[in-house]
Order: structure tokens, then sequence, then C-alpha cells
């Protein structure tokens, strides 16, 4: 590595959640293209790193990690900023929505797009999945909404939040990818705290630099489109 820092990446992944908290934190990092078409998060060399086959994994002088809510927490505790200090009152919710966003909304996220991994290869049985999951994600949605309204300070403010950070890329990706165009039903309007949230993140300077190595359009997080990245794909 020439900097602290190497992230596996592949475009709109969910490495772009640490490509973002690595940019709010101003460290210096380069970054290795994981080539989805050639399924390269299974090869062996990557699985060394990650056994798990899943992106992002970063690589720090203290050893290689993997699992977004992981490194996120493990850059905020080593770096400062990105996350309340562990005596104050917020660092309390703060690990619960932080670890919500990774146990549930992506878990049920990830769910909605490979169902194939979770109940086979019949599509009448994935179709009936997706179903499910469709009225999980909006009630995910719910609850997240209402856990933000209830407690403002955990999000929004002039330095991001891993929360920020987080929530901002999953709110893309249900638009982007859990959102089917014969039966649309995502809005953002219809959620006031993740649509400032996400209003904000469209104008932080993480992300901007994110456009750019990854392709995600005039605004990523309001009015996303699918990431035209100047190397390798999303899917």
């Amino acid at each position: 590595m020439t900097e602290p820092y190497r992230l596996h990446y592949a475009p709109d992944n969910a490495s772009l959640v640490i490509r973002l908290a690595l940019e709010e934190l101003g460290l210096p990092y380069d970054t290795q293209l994981v080539d989805r078409r050639a399924v390269a998060q299974q090869s062996p060399d990557y699985l060394k790193l990650n056994p798990n086959g899943t992106i992002p994994v970063l690589e720090t002088p203290e050893g290689t990690l993997f699992e977004t809510a992981a490194i996120l927490l493990w850059l905020a505790d080593r770096h400062g900023g990105l996350a309340p200090a562990v005596d104050e009152p917020l660092r309390a919710p703060f690990l619960k929505w932080l670890f919500w966003c990774s146990n549930t909304l992506q878990i049920d996220l990830r769910q909605y797009f490979y169902p194939d991994k979770f109940i086979g290869p019949d599509a009448a049985d994935q179709a009936q999945l997706r179903r499910i999951l469709q009225q999980r994600i909006q009630n995910d949605l719910r609850i997240v909404e209402q856990g933000l309204q209830e407690a403002p300070d955990l999000t929004g403010g002039d330095a991001a939040s891993a929360l920020d950070l987080y929530l901002a890329c999953l709110l893309r990706w249900c638009k982007l990818y859990a959102e089917s165009p014969e039966t649309p039903w995502f809005d953002l309007a219809n959620y006031p705290a993740l649509r400032r949230l996400c209003t904000r993140a469209d104008s932080r300077a993480s992300t901007r630099a994110a456009q750019i190595s990854e392709g995600l359009g005039p605004h990523p997080f309001t009015q996303p489109q699918l990431a035209n990245p100047p190397e390798g794909s999303a899917t």
C-alpha cells in the first residue's frame, strides 16, 4: 500500500459508505477495484481478506477489516469524528441505529437484491420473497424516520456522522434497486427527516469526491440514478 488505508471497493456497493467516511475524515487512502463482473469477491485472494466474499474490505496498519458498521465504528474511534464519544449521551442511540442499519435495513435490502441466495432458484419463490421484503423495507423506513424525529441531533449536523453516511447510501439503494418500475413506492417526501438527511448528503464534499470516483450522478441521494463509474460495475 502507498497509503495507510486501502479500500477494496466496487462502485455503488457498501464500500461507498466507507469511501464517504474516509473522505469525511480527510484520511489518505488508496483503492483496489473488486471486479464484480468477474466475481472477484469470490476469488482466493479476496477470500483471504474477507472469507465472507462481500464488499468492502479496508486494509489498515492494524489489520484487515470487513463489515461496514465495524469499519465505521473503528474509524470513528481511531480518528475521532463520525460518532459521539463514548461518554456522550448520544452514544447509546447512535450505536443502536448504526447496528440497526447493518442488521436490519441492509439485511432486508440484501435479501431483496439477492433472493436466490436466501430462498433458492425458483422464480415464483423469489417473487414472493420480494413482495414480503418490499413491505418489510417500507416498515423499516417508517421505523427509522420516527427514530430520527425523536432524536434529531443524531444526524444532520455540519460534520457528518456515520449514520448520515450509512443511511444516505441505504436510501439511495432503496430507490434504485428495491423499487419496481411497475409498482413505485419509494418517495422521500414521505419521510421528512430522511429527506433532510439526503439533501444535506448531496451537498457534502465527501459526496463530490465519490461522484467523481464512482459516477453517481448529480444528486446521488435525493434523485439517485444508476452509477456510471469510470471503472468497474455496481453489479
